[in-house]
């Protein structure tokens, strides 16, 4: 080889290697819901914007993931650049130190977009610790066909008696159709998620404002009577599995005669292409018991900068990118304005194209804003969150708590028995972290 061809090759090695060795990777735990998967597919976008950031993603269940960041956030594990959490996780994880600001972002993201609902849980004295990639409350979601041909009118406002009655109604378990569906898969963002918002509307509460636990009620127990009550007789069979992915593949099945979940689904249950009943789908607030209060709730999934992360500004890019306003075009270019991650931004509700595009989106709007965190039970409580209790121990307590109520409704122990047990772990709990003597 001639000298000067050997120096050219070496110095195209030499820049090939500085090139790899200037790449920064960025780490992201994310959660195997519809969207998510759906921001991977589309990510490609991201890195030809920014070829010297590569994406590794680690897409988990939605408990193990809550397991996998909860362990890495705590003991300071570096596992992650960008990791996918909740409105839960947010304040106190921020007050800990256990986040990076969301401050210094890249020019032009607009957090002052932001629904005021959703970034109010994501903001810990003024500082805003995570960015929503979508918000939701939950609402009911139905089959029109189904309802038309019970004889039945879904209100705009159902009580729970109504509920009852449409599921009933709808139900044909020889032609496998189930008059509603609802969450039975145990753990605190699962099955507790919707039994906390549920047990509201019944005027329960999961502690006094003395911190003492409240299972063993009369609320709680005609909130678990209720929902038992609709699950074993109108539900599908292995309810006590299903969370919200299991319950959407039923509802696009067809299976589902009523769904009450999370606002999010509604553009799954309606998209043609993975819907079997897209052009037969309604949309109604939760459903209250005359108390005052709605089952609904109020969430996001966000993304958010652990402490310590060696790649802070590449990360930063990658948020502003995920959760910025031309990210929302991006899906409506490839997938409908229908499609778009939801309950977010303040423009995305004035857009004349997505309100056209999407039946649900004024639903979804309202019942975002009709949640209450600061109160949400009908007595007063000295805690804040809807389907949550927002104090650190409620992840081990909800999700033991969560346990008890999916046995209940496998048939491994009573209403009665669950709730007992509910109030004796509830206590325990309470009285090892100081709340109560």
């Amino acid at each position: 080889m001639h000298p000067r061809t050997a120096l050219c090759a070496a110095s195209t090695l030499a820049l090939i290697a500085g090139a790899a060795a200037a790449q920064t990777t960025v780490t992201i735990a994310t959660v195997n819901n519809g969207d998510m998967i759906r921001m991977q597919g589309l990510a490609d976008n991201f890195t030809e914007q920014h070829p010297d950031i590569e994406l590794e993603w680690v897409t988990l269940e939605e408990n193990v993931l809550r397991q996998r960041v909860t362990q890495d956030v705590a003991t300071q594990g570096g596992q992650f650049d960008v990791m996918t959490i909740g409105t839960y996780e947010v304040p106190i994880w921020g007050e800990q130190g256990w986040l990076t600001p969301l401050e210094g972002m890249p020019e032009g993201w607009n957090p002052e977009d932001f629904l005021p609902a959703i970034a109010s849980g994501l903001t810990v004295d003024g500082t805003l610790y995570a960015a929503p990639f979508y918000g939701e409350s939950s609402m009911v979601m139905y089959r029109t066909d189904l309802m038309e041909e019970a004889g039945l009118e879904m209100p705009e406002a159902p009580t729970w008696d109504f509920i009852g009655e449409a599921a009933a109604a709808m139900t044909d378990k020889d032609n496998e159709i189930y008059g509603i569906c609802l969450r039975g898969k145990p753990g605190w963002g699962e099955n507790m998620a919707f039994l906390t918002a549920m047990s509201n509307s019944f005027g329960a509460r999961w502690f006094d404002e003395n911190w003492q636990p409240q299972f063993d009620t009369d609320a709680w127990a005609q909130t678990l009577d209720t929902y038992l009550e609709l699950v074993t007789n109108y539900g599908p069979p292995g309810a006590a599995s299903n969370g919200f992915n299991e319950n959407l593949a039923l509802f696009q099945q067809g299976k589902c005669g009523m769904w009450i979940d999370a606002t999010v689904a509604a553009s799954f249950v309606t998209n043609p292409d993975e819907s079997q009943v897209a052009d037969s789908v309604g949309f109604a607030l939760a459903p209250d018991n005359g108390l005052g209060k709605r089952g609904n709730w109020l969430w996001a999934w966000s993304l958010a900068i652990p402490s310590g992360t060696d790649a802070e500004d590449a990360a930063k890019e990658f948020i502003a990118w995920a959760t910025g306003q031309a990210y929302t075009e991006l899906v409506a270019e490839n997938e409908g304005w229908a499609n778009v991650p939801p309950g977010t931004r303040t423009s995305l509700y004035e857009n004349e194209e997505y309100l056209s595009a999407a039946p649900f989106a004024e639903r979804t709007l309202e019942s975002i804003n009709a949640a209450d965190p600061q109160n949400p039970t009908v007595d007063p409580v000295p805690y804040t969150g809807v389907q949550f209790v927002a104090i650190p121990e409620f992840q081990g307590l909800g999700t033991a708590v969560g346990q008890v109520m999916s046995a209940a409704l496998a048939g491994q122990t009573t209403a009665e028995e669950a709730l007992a047990q509910a109030q004796t772990i509830a206590t325990r709990e309470m009285e090892r972290a100081g709340y109560i003597d």
